[in-house]
């Protein structure tokens, strides 16, 4: 399962060259991650929505193997910290950020318990199979962690507890708004 500190599958490495934002990316990819054959397309909604300042700080929260956060970093300038529970994503995002030159600050943190700074916008695309409760704390959490006037971005299915997350964003923030709807996938951004 993705959702944990070292999964032990056994290795089955691939790589994806793959367009985004009109950008060649790289990725190298393995079992025990989550979609480890493509960019999945609740990512690709997701990153199609995004339209920061560079040079903003973004933390991506479950960042996998890094395509939101290294493809935000090369194509709009951000200054991106990644973070994930999982080692083997985390190995596989650092040596995507070298093969995509791109800098990003990538460390283990189960949620945001090794995150300390403050960001203007926070983005995941959560793990919805390590249930509801971590999903609502990537949420609760972030409200911590975002300058006043930041932006906490999700991608979320419908069928996924969609409605039950922006629900918990509306009582965390005060408001939530649904940018885009597309294949059952939401996109939600909440503002401090």
């Amino acid at each position: 399962m993705y959702f944990a500190e070292n999964p032990d599958a056994a290795h089955d490495i691939h790589r994806l060259e793959v367009e985004l934002l009109g950008q060649r990316m790289i990725f190298y990819t393995d079992a025990g991650v989550f979609s480890k054959k493509m960019i999945d397309y609740g990512s690709q909604v997701l990153l199609n929505c995004l339209d920061f300042s560079s040079n903003e700080r973004l933390l991506d929260v479950g960042c996998g193997y890094g395509p939101l956060g290294l493809t935000l970093a090369k194509v709009q300038g951000l200054e991106v910290t990644m973070v994930d529970i999982n080692q083997r994503a985390l190995d596989l995002a650092k040596r995507n950020a070298a093969e995509n030159q791109v800098e990003a600050r990538i460390f283990q943190s189960n949620l945001y318990e090794k995150v300390e700074a403050e960001f203007n916008h926070i983005i995941s695309n959560p793990p919805i199979r390590a249930g509801k409760q971590v999903v609502h704390q990537v949420i609760t959490g972030s409200l911590e962690h975002l300058h006043e006037g930041g932006t906490l971005t999700l991608v979320i299915q419908k069928k996924q507890g969609a409605p039950s997350a922006k629900t918990k964003m509306e009582e965390t923030f005060g408001n939530c708004e649904v940018l885009r709807k597309d294949k059952g996938y939401y996109i939600l951004r909440s503002e401090k």
